[in-house]
Order: structure tokens, then C-alpha cells, then sequence
């Protein structure tokens, strides 16, 4: 891209510049590092991108390999969708935030579940206790799904919902509900998390064993291609990677990584790549290095559009394009001064738009210490939306394309990527390289570090290990209604009595012969769900022939 002469006379001078730094003015005593740990230079110039060729690795927005984003227009075209997550207690209560974020100017639906649903519990049981809607809402049947989603427009909206081992279900519960509304499945958008590989990696909410957790993912996908051509079947995770403790390069590589695993096992089910890979979709987490967070989400379009049309052989660009929603770091926030927590919440959503996201949850300020009330979720909303509107940074497309450090970042990340596929490859592809412990090893080598960087103040947490203050946290707590556990019980005990209980047997019955079998298995669930079968049945059932998964030790 440079002129070799001229690279060449740029270096020299480099050198002599550098000399005149190290010999006069002096750098404060310190580590100049990414969040993940990567040295940083004192300056980036031509000299450190000169292998790159514009054409081949930067490109132009909308075309491959999709480096400055996969729309040609950008922001400009359109903004990001607005999908602040949400959920809690009952469903009442859920609908009715749900509402109201749709008031506040939100434009997608992301329904968080509560753990004994993430579980494939009902509300009832005996493993639930003390459970009940804490991170989440919760969902045991499709009668829960019915008053959730109430008077939402699900035909104008695309609904995210995070969901791993029980996916298949709750997306039959949505689909269902929906059908009974008059909304046909063709019409309905969205995605379902249904990303069990990051799971065993990271999350640890699986329930059954890697293959047939496996078999549900791929026949979601199937399905989906067959039957929901506006659904994405799979919103494949970095985020919980990062959540646990990984790096940058770490979450980008792993989540790639599981992609591509997915996508082998839909081509070995007989689908063409061109079928279903244009409805894969990713979700990466969004640190506090606003740099390198912007390389990591111009390496992942790149890598995957690679991958794609090199490996998998796509013929249609739009099988190259990584999509992604982007939420902001969690564990960034602190309970200690939590109202800082909504300036590195503005940071972390800017450096998302300026790695061309396609969606984005900003977190509340209020999450160190307990769920989003109101007030707080509406200020993290109206963060994005100043974003769009004030910044300045939907105006132009990649408005940091062509920088000498994020452009040498990319090209890092990249390489770094790279050095972790050959690295899984050679344990035999992902699942062998989970049973090995391999990913769990490295993050938990990760995690470790940045701790005890934290601890030793090699790296600054403002309001923790520095600028602290002895101060009483006042901030207003959500309080969950105290009927709503009471009245999911209530609502289940009637539901098994007035439900049709052959008609559930039988869908049960159902269901377990082709557990046994190679069929596709949703429209065995949404039978079974049709039926008013509970999650816990459900997954029952499934617990019964596929086995639960044990997870040994990686030391």
C-alpha cells in the first residue's frame, strides 16, 4: 500500500524519533497495555501496516472481505437496532418492561430467562427453590409465553432471547404463541441464542451431553432454514466467553471457532452452506479498551467472510457476512461508585458503533448491585440513543478504517486468531479440545491474570483499586412483586388440570420415540408444547434418553 522508499525513510525516521524520546522526555511508569494485555506502542505509523493491501484486507463497506462492516451504507442506511435486554420475575412484570422500553424508543425485544428455566426446570421444582425470576423471567409453559408476549407487535419486531440448552422448546413456546395469535412463522424475526458450545466452554448451564445437545442445535438450524426463513436459529456467543474471563483474542477465536463448528455440522445433516449460513449470527461482548474492542469486530467480519467463501466454499456474498449484537462488559461493572459505571457503559457502546455492529444492549449502571430498575434502563438506552443522534458517529462508514493502530490491531487479532484454530485443530476440533479442558484452561489462565493485575494495581479500576471512596451506595433497588412466584405455581397447577392429559401423553410419548430415533426434533416439541407440556416435561424427556452431562476437572 506504501511506497517502499518512502517505507523505508519512515522507518529511519521513526528511529531517530524514538531516540529522542528515550533520550529526553520520559514516559510515566507504567504498562502500556490493551485490557487483554497486549503491549501497545508509543505511536503506529505506515511502517506497521506495510504487508496490508487495501483491496484484499480492507476493502470497501458492504463487500468482501466486509473488514469496514457488510452494508454498504453503513449507519447511514439505517441505525443499529436498540435491543436493551430484559427480564425478571414473572411474566407479567416482564411484558410490562418490555412495554415500556418499546415507549422509550427501543426497537427490538431481548427477553433474558430465569436459571431454572435456562435449566429446563419448571417454576415448581423442587430445583427452582429460591430461583424464581433472579436473573431473568420465567418461562414453564406455553401459557407463560402467551401473557409475556401479550399485545407486543411481534410481526413489526424482531425478538432475541437467551436461551442455550432448553432453545428449542422456548422458541416452540414463542412460535406457538405466536400461530395463535395469527402471526405465521414465515413472518416471525429473531434469533434465539441456542449457542450450547460456549456452554460447556464457558456458562456451564448445559444440560445434556455434547452430541445430542449438539443434535437440538443442528435441528433448530434445519428447521429454521425450512420453515422461518427471517429467524436466525443460532446467535453464536463470545460474550459468556469474555463474561468468564477471556481475552479479546481468546473470545474472537473461540466464538469463530464454535461457528464454524456449527456450520460442519448443518453441511453433514445434508443442508448447503448457502441455506442456512446467511441466518448464523454472532454476539460479542464489549470491553473497556475502546481500540481493541474496534479491531476485534473488524478481524471477526474478515475471518468469517474468509472462512466462508475459502473454506466452506459459499457462492452468495451474503453467506460471508458475520452478523452481530453487541452487548457491553458486565463484568466491567462495579458496585463501588456505580454511577461510573454509565460512563464506561457510553465508551464501551461507542467503541460497538465504531466496529459496525448490527445490534446493542448497553448494561444499567445499577447491575453491580441487583437488576436494572426503570430509571436505570432507560438511561442506558438513552445512552445509544445520543450515540445515534449527538456523536457523530453514524455519519461516515468505519470512521476509524485506515488508522495505522487499528488497522496493525486488526491485522493482530487476526494473526492471533489464526494461531488458536491451528491450536483446537490440533486437538481434534472442538468438542475434543471442551472434554480436554482446553478452552477452560485458557480463560481461566486469562481470568487469573487480570486479577492479580487488579490486585497489585498493575492495572487501574477507578473507584476500586484507586480513586476510592468511603461513601454509602444510594441508589433505588428493583423489587419484584412477591405475588408473582405464587401466582406461576398457581397457574401451572391449573394448567395440568384443565390441559387435554392424553393429548399430552401422547405428545410426550411422541417425543421420546423420536428422542430415540434421527428425526428433526422440533416438531415433536412444538406438538408437545401445543399440547400445554411444561418445559420440565419436556426436557424430561429428553434427561431420560440423552443423559445429563457431568463436566470433569481441567487441573
Amino acid at each position: 500500500m506504501y511506497d517502499s522508499t518512502k517505507l523505508k525513510a519512515l522507518s529511519q525516521r521513526r528511529a531517530a524519533w524514538k531516540k529522542r524520546i528515550d533520550d529526553g522526555d520520559r514516559e510515566r511508569q507504567r504498562r502500556f497495555v490493551t485490557t487483554s494485555g497486549r503491549p501497545i506502542q508509543p505511536l503506529y505509523d505506515p511502517t506497521d501496516i506495510a504487508a496490508v493491501d487495501y483491496e484484499r484486507d480492507v476493502g470497501w463497506p458492504g463487500e468482501y472481505p466486509f473488514t469496514r462492516g457488510v452494508h454498504s451504507t453503513g449507519y447511514r442506511g439505517r441505525l443499529w437496532t436498540m435491543r436493551m435486554f430484559a427480564g425478571f420475575g414473572s411474566v407479567e412484570e416482564t411484558n410490562t418492561r418490555l412495554k415500556y422500553l418499546l415507549e422509550q424508543g427501543q426497537t427490538g425485544l431481548s427477553i433474558a430467562l430465569d436459571l431454572p428455566t435456562l435449566m429446563g426446570y419448571d417454576a415448581d421444582a423442587p430445583e427452582a427453590a429460591g430461583e424464581f425470576g433472579k436473573c431473568g423471567v420465567c418461562v414453564s409453559s406455553l401459557a407463560d409465553m402467551e401473557i409475556l408476549l401479550d399485545r407486543l407487535p411481534l410481526d413489526e419486531i424482531t425478538t432475541s432471547m437467551t436461551i442455550n440448552s432448553p432453545a428449542a422448546i422456548i422458541w416452540a413456546m414463542y412460535i406457538a404463541a405466536a400461530e395463535k395469535r395469527g402471526t405465521p412463522r414465515q413472518r416471525l424475526g429473531g434469533t434465539i441464542q441456542n449457542d450450547i458450545l460456549k456452554e460447556f466452554i464457558a456458562q456451564k448451564e448445559f444440560i445434556f451431553p455434547p452430541g445430542p445437545s449438539m443434535r437440538l442445535v443442528t435441528d433448530t438450524i434445519e428447521f429454521g432454514t425450512r420453515e422461518l426463513p427471517l429467524w436466525n436459529t443460532i446467535s453464536i456467543s463470545g460474550y459468556h466467553i469474555r463474561e468468564a474471563g477471556s481475552t479479546a483474542v481468546q473470545e474472537l477465536a473461540f466464538t469463530l471457532a464454535d461457528g464454524l463448528e456449527y456450520a460442519r455440522w448443518a453441511l453433514e445433516r445434508g443442508l448447503d452452506i448457502d441455506e442456512f449460513a446467511p441466518r448464523l449470527s454472532f454476539f460479542f461482548n464489549c470491553h473497556n479498551d475502546f481500540f481493541e474492542e474496534v479491531a476485534k469486530f473488524r478481524a471477526a467480519r474478515r475471518i468469517w467472510a474468509r472462512e466462508m467463501k475459502e473454506r466452506f466454499g459459499a457462492r452468495s456474498p451474503r453467506s460471508w457476512w458475520m452478523r452481530f449484537h453487541t452487548q457491553t462488559a458486565g463484568c466491567s461493572l462495579t458496585a463501588q461508585q456505580p454511577e461510573l459505571n454509565l460512563v464506561r457503559t457510553a465508551i464501551q457502546a461507542l467503541a460497538a458503533v465504531m466496529g459496525g455492529t448490527q445490534s446493542l444492549h448497553t448494561n444499567s449502571w445499577d447491575e453491580a448491585l441487583a437488576l436494572p430498575s426503570e430509571k436505570a434502563a432507560r438511561l442506558a438506552l438513552r445512552t445509544q440513543q445520543i450515540i445515534a443522534h449527538e456523536s457523530g458517529a453514524a455519519n461516515t462508514i468505519d470512521p476509524l478504517g485506515g488508522s495505522f493502530f487499528v488497522e496493525s490491531l486488526t491485522n493482530q487479532m487476526e494473526e492471533e486468531c489464526y494461531n488458536y484454530f491451528r491450536q483446537i485443530e490440533d486437538l481434534g476440533g472442538v468438542i475434543p479440545a471442551i472434554e480436554a479442558g482446553f478452552f477452560q484452561r485458557e480463560i481461566a489462565e486469562a481470568s487469573y491474570r487480570y486479577q492479580r493485575e487488579i490486585e497489585t494495581k498493575d492495572r487501574i479500576s477507578v473507584g476500586v483499586n484507586e480513586y476510592v471512596m468511603d461513601e454509602p451506595i444510594e441508589i433505588p433497588i428493583l423489587e419484584m412483586d412477591p405475588e408473582g412466584e405464587r401466582r406461576e405455581r398457581e397457574r401451572l397447577a391449573h394448567l395440568r388440570r384443565e390441559r387435554d392429559s392424553a393429548l399430552a401423553s401422547q405428545a410426550l410419548n411422541a417425543l421420546r420415540e423420536a428422542c430415540q430415533g434421527s428425526e428433526n426434533l422440533m416438531p415433536y416439541i412444538l406438538d408437545a408444547v401445543n399440547a400445554y407440556c411444561t418445559l420440565g416435561e419436556i426436557c424430561d424427556v429428553m434427561r431420560e434418553v440423552f443423559g445429563e452431562y457431568q463436566e470433569g476437572s481441567i487441573i
